[in-house]
């Protein structure tokens, strides 16, 4: 007597199939969502900590102007130029590369150092898609 499958039993396993399939997608959209974010907030703690660091490794103050050097005041520039961050965090920085998550950087006053409790660089999704950290007041 030959025992094959029926109908039922091939569209039960093809069902259980496609429904551990969207399980996956939906586990890897939400690991590629806070990857994203990870990203996000790193550039902008990277960001803040090399701004700091050059901010009280040549005595400016909040709310101050850096010397015109290389031609201009932009911080960032200076930040690129000294050597504080690399090229692809500077690249993000001035706009040329976006947000992990899509999104951009952007700078209030590139010119002006930030008062405490104040970011140098904001993403477009800090509001949409939680790219904001937490806290960065020890930033």
């Amino acid at each position: 007597m030959r025992r094959a499958m029926t109908l039922i039993e091939l569209t039960v396993v093809i069902v259980i199939i496609l429904s551990l399939i969207s399980i996956l997608f939906v586990g890897s959209r939400a690991w590629k969502r806070g990857s994203d974010r990870a990203g996000c907030v790193l550039t902008l703690r990277n960001m803040q900590v090399a701004t700091r660091s050059y901010q009280n490794l040549y005595g400016y103050n909040y709310g101050g102007h850096p010397y015109a050097e290389y031609g201009t005041q932009h911080i960032t520039q200076h930040l690129w130029q000294k050597g504080y961050i690399e090229k692809s965090l500077f690249d993000q920085a001035v706009g040329l590369k976006s947000c992990p998550g899509g999104g951009n950087y952007t700078c209030a006053v590139p010119d002006v150092f930030p008062q405490p409790g104040h970011l140098f660089l904001e993403c477009s999704l800090s509001g949409s898609d939680d790219h904001l950290p937490n806290s960065y007041s020890d930033w």
